[in-house]
């Protein structure tokens, strides 16, 4: 079964803008070429994610930059639901994305979806990437993007990388128009796409391409992803 996000699919059992860096390095400015933001060392994406208007976990992308202008991404993600002390259920993530002169050059990553694992390694290998994973294994594009959802590019996608299990994910992507969303007490203006696939995922970016919100229902429960603070 495909999943569209990194948690998408395990929560069918019950995302302000800084000022872009014109400094930043090419080859991370290549990352999001249509856009002024790119990934600068130290910054982070930090979510509060929401299951029917309640706490349920928190979702977060780091980022470092290293001399040679080397990008990783990593992606945390820890939710829980439980009545009382009892935990129902839980879902962990930990991903790492490692991009070079614009492309990726490796990925791993390690879910535990409400007990069952899952695991994907990735790595370049000529004009291709080679995929070790728990639900995909062999060569695919240098062009595929992760489906960790910080980078913009991906609206223009019509598969994605799963981060969990190295799923190879068929989606759709449409652009539904201008919106506001709330950035910590402050409205952004965003334009909203609708990512089709098993589930359908609703996310917002703002005009210089900052990952800002996301959405979805699963199983009759509103999920939403909150900035915790700008970046």
């Amino acid at each position: 079964m495909t999943r569209i996000a990194p948690l998408a699919m395990a929560l069918l059992l019950l995302a302000g803008p800084a000022i872009a860096d014109d400094s930043a390095p090419p080859e991370i400015a290549s990352v999001q070429s249509d856009f002024a933001w790119t990934p600068k060392d130290g910054d982070e994406i930090a979510f509060d994610v929401l299951r029917k208007g309640k706490p349920f976990g928190s979702h977060s992308v780091t980022f470092k930059v290293a001399p040679d202008g080397t990008l990783t991404a990593t992606t945390d993600v820890r939710l829980k639901a439980g009545l009382g002390p009892i935990t129902l259920f839980h879902y962990a993530l930990d991903a790492s994305e490692t991009w070079k002169d614009g492309a990726l050059v490796a990925l791993k990553g390690a879910v535990d979806d409400d007990g069952k694992d899952g695991s994907v390694t990735a790595r370049a290998d000529g004009e291709a990437l080679a995929v070790a994973g728990t639900e995909y294994s062999g060569q695919v594009s240098r062009d595929i993007l992760p489906a960790s959802h910080w980078n913009v590019a991906q609206t223009r996608a019509t598969e994605l990388l799963s981060t969990e299990d190295g799923e190879i994910i068929k989606v759709k992507v449409s652009d539904k128009g201008q919106d506001t969303v709330m950035v910590a007490g402050k409205r952004v203006e965003a334009t909203r796409y609708l990512m089709d696939s098993d589930i359908d995922v609703d996310l917002w970016y703002d005009a210089e391409g900052r990952w800002v919100k996301l959405a979805f229902v699963a199983r009759g429960q509103q999920i939403d992803y909150v900035l915790a603070r700008p970046y």
